[in-house]
């Protein structure tokens, strides 16, 4: 069964770090594109960051842009998001989602979520002091 598993989330307070995993189980990350999204209480969800392993393009929201950076461990088929200088608007339930043959901008801005070929289940990240 192919499936996407998230890891990493908890509370951390502002300003600090914290690193999501996003591993791939039952297909290869390497055919694929990987997105970061995620969704508040009451608000639509947003793309964080994306990855393409097609042509090794990222894409980064402005909001996190300088803070976050998104990458791929082959040998562990996972994408990883590290998240620094964390905000408090940084709070949210994140998403990883893959869909093939996409560049990072096309997965993160133009692919329909039901569209995309998987869906993790997500992780809470909270920032508070």
């Amino acid at each position: 069964q192919a499936q996407l598993v998230e890891s990493g989330g908890g509370l951390v307070q502002p300003g600090e770090s914290l690193r999501l995993s996003c591993t791939a189980s039952g297909f290869l990350l390497d055919n694929y594109a990987i997105g970061w999204f995620r969704q508040a209480p009451g608000k639509e969800r947003e793309a964080v960051s994306c990855l393409s392993n097609s042509d090794d393009s990222t894409y980064y929201a402005d909001s996190v842009k300088g803070r976050f950076a998104i990458s791929y461990d082959n040998a562990k088929n996972t994408v990883h998001l590290q998240m620094d200088k964390m905000k408090p608007e940084d709070t949210a339930d994140y998403y990883c989602a893959a869909h093939g043959l996409t560049t990072a901008q096309s997965i993160c801005i133009d692919v329909p979520g039901d569209d995309m070929d998987h869906w993790g289940k997500g992780t809470l990240v909270t920032v508070s002091s």
